[in-house]
This record gives C-alpha cells, sequence and structure tokens, in this order.
C-alpha cells in the first residue's frame, strides 16, 4: 500500500521497509549548503506572500550526535563505508561536511538493502557536496554500479560577481547489480545528422539506418526548466521544490507500472505525486509535520479519492499528541494545523502576532472576496483569556471566524465566552457559523471539523496544484 512516513527516515527504513521490497529510489537530502530554507506561502490573491516558515535548516556541525552518527558508521556499518568514512574525516577533519557525511552514510546503506536485485537510486545534489557524495556511494554500492553522473542544467536569477554562475545541479546513478531494469528515452535526430542518414554516409549511426524514434538522451539535461517563476503552476512554495517534468523522467527511465518508488526525503511530494500519476506505488517520508502536511494537501488536490494511502507516524491518539507537544511545540503546532487544513505563520519571536495558522476560504462566488479563518494552538493549560485574546485578534485582522485548537478540554466559561461573541453570516448559503469555534484534539482525531463555508473555489491554504489525468495508452499529463 502506498505509505507517508512521519519521522527521521534512517528509523522508518530500518523498522519499516523489508529487505529488497523496493523498484527505484529518488532522494533529494540536504546539500550542505549552509542555508535556512522556508516555505513560501501564497497571498489571498495568488501572489507570493512575506509569509514564511522555516521547513529546515542546511547546516551541519561536527557535535556529540555527529560523532556517534560516525562511530556507529565506523565501527558497524559495511567495512568499505566504514573505511570510506573514516578516510574522509581524516581529509575534512571534524567539520560539517563530516558531520553530513556521517548523516548520508547510514542512510545510503538502508537504502541499498531495501532496493531490488533490479533497482535503481538516483541521488540528486549540487556541487557542494557531490564529489563527497559520490565517493560514499562508490563505498555502498561499489564503483561497478556507478552507471551515470547526469547534469540538470537550468536558467535562473542570481549572478555572483566574482564567480561563474552556478546553474546546475548533479544527480548521481547507482544500480544495486549488473542486472537492472531501464527504459531509455528519445530525442529527435539533429539536422545535421538526418541529412548525411538521407545521403547514406557510412559510419555507426548510418550503417543500419537512422531509429525511428530517435536517438537516446544523454546525460545532461537542459529540456527540464527549474522552478523559478511565482505564478508558475507547479509551485506550492516550497524552496527545494523539483519540477515534475525531472521527476517523470526519472520515472519512466527506471521503472515500470506496478513498481514501488521510494523518496526518503520527500519535503512536498513530488516524486510520490509523480508516481502515483504514472500508475507506480510509493512510499515517501519526511521528518516534519509541515511536510507530510502539504504532501497529503497535494495528493488530495491532484487526485481526489482516486489515490488510497496511509500515514505512519502521526498521533493517532491523544497520548500521542500529549508526547508530541512535549517533544516539539512547533511540530505539534504543524501536526495540528494540518488537521483542519490550515497552514503555519512565521514563526519568528513576536511575529505570529497571535495568529499559529490561517486558513482561507471563498462564499460570494468565483470572483468573490476571499475570506479568512484565525488558528490559535495551545498544547498546554488553557483559559477563558485564551478565548477573548482569539476574539481580539480576529477583528483585529479582519478575519470572519476565529478557531482555538486545544490538546485539553475546554472549561465552562470558555466555552460560554465563545458563544456569547456571536455568528458569521454567510452571503452565499445564508447559514450562520460561530464566529469563535474550539476544537479539542480529540474531536480532530473523531473527525468533527471546523464549521465554515467552503462552497465556491474550496479553501487556498496551500497553493492549488494541478489535478491529474490519466487516460488510456497516455502515461499521464497534468490537466491544467
Amino acid at each position: 500500500m502506498n505509505a507517508l512516513y512521519y519521522g527521521d527516515n534512517l528509523d522508518v527504513l530500518r523498522r519499516h521497509v523489508k529487505d529488497e521490497t523496493v523498484d527505484l529510489v529518488y532522494l533529494d537530502p540536504p546539500f550542505n549548503s549552509n542555508a535556512t530554507y522556508n516555505v513560501l506561502f501564497d497571498e489571498q490573491d495568488g501572489t507570493r506572500a512575506a509569509a514564511q516558515i522555516k521547513a529546515f535548516e542546511d547546516t551541519w556541525r561536527w557535535d556529540e550526535a555527529a560523532a556517534l552518527a560516525y562511530q556507529e558508521v565506523v565501527e558497524h556499518g559495511p567495512t568499505a563505508v566504514g573505511r570510506t568514512l573514516k578516510g574522509l574525516r581524516d581529509v575534512l577533519g571534524d567539520a560539517g561536511m563530516t558531520a553530513y557525511l556521517a548523516m548520508m552514510a547510514p542512510r545510503l546503506t538502508e537504502l541499498r538493502r531495501v532496493m531490488a536485485s533490479t533497482a535503481t537510486l538516483y541521488l540528486h545534489c549540487d556541487p557542494t557536496a557531490s564529489h563527497y557524495l559520490k565517493v560514499l556511494l562508490d563505498a555502498v554500492f561499489g564503483p561497478k554500479n556507478f552507471r551515470n553522473e547526469v547534469i540538470w542544467c537550468y536558467a535562473g536569477g542570481g549572478i555572483p560577481a566574482h564567480d561563474l554562475p552556478r546553474k546546475h545541479d548533479t544527480i548521481l546513478r547507482y544500480t544495486k547489480t549488473d542486472d537492472y531494469y531501464y527504459k531509455p528515452e528519445y530525442r529527435a535526430y539533429s539536422a545535421g545528422t538526418l541529412q548525411r542518414g538521407r545521403t547514406k554516409v557510412k559510419g555507426k549511426y548510418f550503417d543500419k539506418g537512422l531509429r525511428a524514434e530517435g536517438t537516446p538522451i544523454n546525460d545532461w539535461w537542459t529540456d527540464v526548466p527549474k522552478i523559478t517563476s511565482p505564478t508558475d503552476p507547479e509551485k506550492l512554495g516550497y524552496p527545494t521544490q523539483k519540477p515534475e517534468a525531472l521527476l517523470e523522467r526519472i520515472i519512466n527511465l527506471s521503472s515500470q507500472e506496478g513498481d514501488v518508488v521510494l523518496d526518503p526525503f520527500c519535503g512536498c511530494g513530488t516524486a510520490i505525486a509523480v508516481a502515483q500519476r504514472l500508475g507506480r506505488n510509493w512510499v515517501g517520508i519526511d521528518i516534519t509535520h509541515l511536510a507530510v502536511s502539504l504532501m497529503k494537501h497535494r495528493l488530495t488536490t491532484q487526485f481526489g479519492d482516486a489515490v488510497d494511502y496511509k500515514v505512519v507516524g502521526e498521533p493517532a491518539t491523544i497520548e500521542d499528541s500529549r508526547q508530541l507537544s512535549a517533544d516539539d511545540k512547533y511540530q505539534f503546532q504543524w501536526w495540528a494545523l494540518g488537521l483542519v487544513g490550515a497552514r503555519p505563520t512565521d514563526q519568528r519571536k513576536g511575529a505570529d502576532r497571535g495568529i499559529d495558522g490561517q486558513l482561507f476560504f471563498h462564499d460570494e462566488g468565483p470572483d468573490g472576496k476571499t475570506k479568512q479563518i484565525i488558528f490559535s494552538v495551545k498544547g498546554g493549560h488553557t483559559s477563558v483569556k485564551d478565548i477573548r485574546d482569539l476574539g481580539h485578534v480576529v477583528s483585529r485582522e479582519g478575519a470572519q471566524i476565529g478557531v482555538l485548537i486545544s490538546l485539553e478540554p475546554p472549561t465552562k466559561p470558555m466555552r460560554t465566552e465563545a458563544a456569547g461573541t456571536g455568528f458569521y453570516l454567510s452571503p452565499w448559503t445564508r447559514q450562520q457559523y460561530p464566529r469563535l469555534q474550539i476544537r479539542t484534539i480529540e474531536e480532530l482525531l473523531a473527525g468533527n471539523g471546523v464549521a465554515y463555508p467552503a462552497i465556491t473555489g474550496g479553501q487556498r491554504t496551500f497553493r492549488p496544484t494541478a489535478r491529474a489525468h490519466r487516460s488510456e495508452g497516455d502515461q499521464g499529463e497534468l490537466g491544467l
């Protein structure tokens, strides 16, 4: 069954993915770029928003955790991998890059374990770490199983003053054995080649005639543009999002319908969305509830009821919810907001202005005004003051509805205070909706969601994606 896993991919791979059950691995891990990546959201009119939230920090430090990871690989990992990592540490020292490679080494080892004998792995990286990762991959898979270093070239802004513009990524392709699945993709012959073919020039291209399908694509790709424009129909606002055309090529090259595609650093879920569209089974893993919520939204938007999958690792009980709240306040907020389809707000100190999440809806026809719901999430003690504070924020922001999501049951004065704030009257349905609502985590887990009139255009929390359609004999095109 298709599955989304929340958690550390090393733990998920070891606990949940069996030996030799995956036909294609695509991973786009952090590059050790020393950058902090934020998720950008759309404004109500579809323009790029100022609101953002940190998705992950791609900065690695040699610390106790890195030293323990290094020690585990060197002392208990495959001999070749341990020796390679030790040699890299001798060269790099106790640096951030060593910490990064110590993180990657056991994950690459586990990925090889879960790959079928005919499977292929594509590791997407950039020049920051590609050369070190290739040495590590040689140790994990063996140098003879290196197949390609694909160079993905693209255009875009950002021109350094004293260096050549960096406009390519590297995709390292490895197989588990010599017996692997590969279906080449072809491109049209050049005009010169076609002319030489017509004049029957002798040579390796012409002795048996030109192929009707063209010539196989090379290991440098210039025909897949990077997602740069904020108006691109694919753009979800996730910082490292890759275009669907890139993943479509990779999945078609190295898998067949019904195969299993695994992405252990899933992010916004491009690999699993394309795998679903192309008739593959899939497994996606990510360590943030923000990414898991975004992937669930993307699958629902693109495939509706046609996609069937399970989510593993999210809290399923009140006890699980309490543990998540105690472990990580922001992960708890992201997960709770995901239960109602709301987006988080900027988490910088003082930036939220009493707003933990937002959800936008339409109830005035296709061209009508966008309405707003404000969310406040509480993982600890709550009181009537929280309801009053939420009411002030709703009034200040000109929102139509405010919702307090609480881990603890509300008190009677809280319910009385909320009920006393009146109702929002929808101009479309002429129905009334409580202006301030309280939803406990227990209620949300039971399916008792927020009451609001999402009539036309639906909710606009995350940017909507193009709905996917498949027709007979078609590998699947995006229907815009």
